[in-house]
């Protein structure tokens, strides 16, 4: 499992650890009873304080998205409905966001744009 953590981003590192595994487990990336790094290597990986990760892991446990097993080690405890309602709403707007810009920049227009999408929901489906 890959966590990239950007300190300029202006929010809390363990947040940031918070919303890639969240994102994680919503893509399929981690699925239910997948056994994610020990608190220790995940600090030592990402070269932060354990304190940082264990934050994030007992924000998790709290919202029953992960379950911690002593001795054993920290799993991934559900896959469904692991963001508010608001707060996905929230993440598609900023997704939606980049990706438009980014679409602007490189100089397509509205027609192009939305006919990709069209094609790829169709695809999708």
């Amino acid at each position: 499992m890959k966590i990239e953590i950007d300190p300029k981003k202006g929010m809390p590192i363990y947040l940031q650890i918070i919303e890639q595994i969240k994102h994680k487990i919503a893509s399929g990336e981690l699925s239910i009873g997948d056994r994610i790094p020990t608190v220790r290597k995940l600090a030592v990986d990402l070269e932060i304080n354990p304190n940082t990760v264990a934050k994030a892991y007992n924000e998790l446990e709290r919202e029953g998205i992960l379950d911690s097993k002593q001795g054993i080690g920290t799993f991934v405890k559900k896959n469904k409905n692991i963001l508010t309602i608001e707060d996905r709403k929230d993440k598609l707007t900023e997704l939606c966001r980049k990706f438009l810009d980014e679409a602007l920049w490189f100089g397509f227009n509205k027609e192009d744009i939305m006919d990709e999408l069209n094609r790829m929901i169709s695809s999708k489906r």
